[in-house]
């Protein structure tokens, strides 16, 4: 069965509350499995525009993915993060059988 990952793309503007929602994200995906592959670290944009951080959590599934970030726990916490940061996210399917 091909992973499910969140790739995201954040610009950190209020660093407090976004600490605030770090600290609270893996306790909500725990439960579907997911875990940080990808959590800033160095990078270079070598084509097209970026963010100030980039971001990739997998999961078992892409319906794994799906339902967590669709999760009432999760859910929950979108607004520390809204509050504190710009963020394109994006739910994709991997390759099966990598």
């Amino acid at each position: 069965m091909a992973k499910g990952y969140w790739i995201a793309q954040v610009d950190v503007e209020d660093m407090d509350r976004y600490n605030e929602y770090s600290a609270v994200i893996d306790a909500t995906l725990a439960p579907f499995g997911g875990r940080f592959l990808v959590r800033g670290g160095r990078r270079e944009a070598v084509e097209g525009a970026t963010r100030q951080r980039a971001i990739i959590i997998e999961f078992n599934s892409y319906e794994q993915a799906l339902a967590c970030y669709r999760s009432p726990a999760y859910q929950a916490i979108i607004p520390l993060r809204s509050g504190a940061a710009i963020a394109d996210i994006v739910v994709v399917e991997g390759q099966d059988g990598l």
